[in-house]
């Protein structure tokens, strides 16, 4: 049995836990309505109760679980509607970093920002989806941090968190991963240039191109109950 202390390949085992059930339910592997039982997953996961309360916790701060009375938790009903607006705000939010990002960031932090993309040409050509998400994160959390608004950057992370499941997996939609890095490479040269206003812009239209990459299967967020 492993702890909630240990971790397994450099991850914690409840972060381990939560991004494995995360990615069932927003592919729809996981139904809403579906019981997470606390002894299932820890037999199935080889970890203690400890840590899978913890990734439920985590899961249920996203909106992906639901906690019940008398029944526990249980994966939650999600509209596309819902996965949609919450994209359309990410969007504003987005773009308001990388307008104050283009302006305030110093020339060793545009610096940075070019090599993170350098960097994810490697992982398109070999199609490594989950490493391309972890430099996605590096990516746009350098923009965050660009606004030197730390307010800013904690909302920004915090409305990120929610929708990690759905902006992940948004990535594994056929070739969304080389159209992604794309649109950061026109994102990088506007930033590069100081254009703010032309960097909030093609963030915007980011957002959206990844909000879109979830149509294909929006059915799978839907629970039969509310579908119209």
């Amino acid at each position: 049995m492993i702890s909630e202390n240990d971790h397994a390949g450099g991850m914690l085992r409840s972060e381990r836990i939560r991004l494995a059930l995360a990615d069932e339910i927003t592919s729809g592997i996981l139904a809403p309505g579906t019981q997470l039982d606390e002894q299932q997953l820890g037999d199935r996961f080889g970890a203690s109760r400890t840590p899978v309360r913890e990734a439920l916790r985590q899961l249920a701060a996203e909106g992906l679980v639901e906690m019940r009375p008398r029944r526990g938790a249980v994966v939650a009903a999600m509209t596309a509607e819902r996965v949609f607006e919450m994209f359309e705000l990410s969007a504003e939010i987005e773009a308001l970093c990388v307008r104050l990002a283009a302006w305030r960031m110093t020339p060793l932090e545009r610096s940075a920002l070019r090599k993170i993309h350098e960097e994810s040409a490697i992982l398109v050509e070999n199609d490594d989806v989950e490493e391309y998400d972890r430099l996605n994160w590096r990516f746009h959390d350098a923009i965050y941090e660009g606004t030197h608004n730390t307010f800013i950057v904690e909302q920004a992370k915090l409305l990120r968190e929610r929708m990690a499941a759905f902006r992940r997996a948004q990535l594994r939609q056929g070739g969304r991963p080389a159209r992604s890095r794309n649109e950061h490479g026109e994102l990088v040269e506007a930033v590069m240039r100081g254009d703010g206003e032309e960097a909030a812009k093609l963030m915007r239209a980011h957002m959206f191109n990844a909000s879109n990459a979830l149509e294909g299967y929006a059915r799978l967020f839907t629970s039969p109950d509310v579908q119209g």
